[in-house]
C-alpha cells in the first residue's frame, strides 16, 4: 500500500510538472524561444497565492486571480521586451531571461523576505479520505482532479479551436500564417501569456503542498527542462507523459532510495535520450 500511496503522489507531482512544462514547450514550439524565466513565474504564482490568501482569506480567489496576473505580467513583458529578441540566437534568449529571473527572485526577497512561507490548505479540502487501506489527503486528490481537467481543456484549446490550429501551424511556419492574414504579434503574445500563465497556475496549486520560497523557481526550472527533453520539444503529449514519468520516478524513488530520488530523474532523461534523441514525441 505504501507504493500505491507514492503512485498517487507521483501522479499529483507529475501533473504539476506537466502544467509547468507544457507552457515551456508551447512557447518553444511556436516562438522558438528559450525562456529561462519560466521557473521565476512559477515562483511568483506561489507568492501571489500566499499574499491573496492572507489578504482575502480565500484560496479560490488566489486560484483565479494569481495565474491571471502572472499571464498579464508575461503578456506585458513579451510586448515590451521579449518580442524584440525572438530573431536573435538562443544565447541572447538565455541571457535576457536569466536576467529577468534574477530580477524577479531578488524582488521577491525584497517584498516577502528570504525565508520561506507556508500556506494553509483551504478549509473545504482539509483532512484525509480512506482509499483501500491507506489515508490520502483530500487536497492532493483535488490537485490531481483539477489538473486533469485543465489538461483536457488545454488539449481541446490546442487541438479543436482556431487558436490551437494557428499555434500548431505557426510552429511549422510562422511566416506562412502571417502571410495568410494572421496578426502574428498578437498570436505570439497570447501564446507566451498562456504558457507562462500555466506556470503561475502550477505555482498557485503547489503552494499549499510545498509552501513558497525565493529559490523554488530555480529548482522547478531544471525539472521542467528535463520533462521537455523527455517528452520532446513542442509536444503536448510529450509534456504530459514526461511530467507523469518524472513525477512517478521521483515519488517512488523517494521511498526506495531517498538519497537518489533527484538523481534518478536525470537518469530517466539520459535513458530516453539514448533511445530517442529528440524525446518521446519530439521531432528533429
Amino acid at each position: 500500500m505504501l507504493y500505491a500511496f507514492q503512485v498517487l503522489n507521483g501522479l499529483g507531482l507529475g501533473m504539476i510538472y506537466f502544467l509547468i512544462s507544457v507552457g515551456l514547450t508551447i512557447i518553444f514550439g511556436l516562438l522558438n524561444f528559450v525562456n529561462f524565466a519560466h521557473g521565476a513565474f512559477f515562483m511568483i504564482g506561489g507568492y501571489l497565492c500566499y499574499s491573496l490568501v492572507g489578504w482575502t482569506g480565500s484560496f479560490w480567489l488566489s486560484l483565479l486571480f494569481g495565474p491571471l496576473f502572472v499571464a498579464f505580467a508575461a503578456w506585458l513583458a513579451e510586448k515590451i521586451l521579449f518580442h524584440r529578441i525572438y530573431h536573435l540566437p538562443h544565447t541572447f534568449h538565455i541571457l535576457v531571461t536569466v536576467g529577468i529571473a534574477l530580477i524577479l527572485q531578488e524582488t521577491t526577497i525584497m517584498i516577502w523576505g528570504p525565508v520561506g512561507k507556508n500556506i494553509s490548505v483551504p478549509e473545504g479540502l482539509q483532512g484525509v479520505v480512506t482509499l483501500w487501506a491507506f489515508a490520502y489527503p483530500v487536497y492532493r486528490l483535488f490537485l490531481i482532479s483539477f489538473t486533469i481537467i485543465i489538461a483536457l481543456a488545454l488539449w481541446y484549446l490546442l487541438e479543436r479551436t482556431r487558436f490551437g490550429a494557428l499555434v500548431r501551424a505557426g510552429s511549422e511556419s510562422a511566416e506562412m500564417i502571417s502571410l495568410l492574414g494572421t496578426n502574428i504579434h498578437r498570436l505570439f503574445a497570447a501564446t507566451f501569456a498562456l504558457g507562462v500563465g500555466l506556470a503561475g497556475l502550477a505555482g498557485t496549486l503547489s503552494a499549499p503542498v510545498r509552501g513558497v520560497n525565493p529559490f523554488m523557481g530555480v529548482e522547478v526550472l531544471g525539472i521542467a527542462f528535463v520533462v521537455v527533453v523527455i517528452g520532446g520539444m513542442g509536444s503536448f503529449t510529450g509534456a504530459l507523459l514526461g511530467g507523469l514519468l518524472v513525477g512517478l520516478v521521483q515519488s517512488l524513488m523517494s521511498t526506495i532510495w531517498p538519497e537518489g530520488a533527484s538523481l534518478m530523474i536525470y537518469g530517466a532523461m539520459a535513458a530516453v535520450i539514448l533511445l530517442r534523441p529528440y524525446g518521446l514525441f519530439g521531432r528533429a
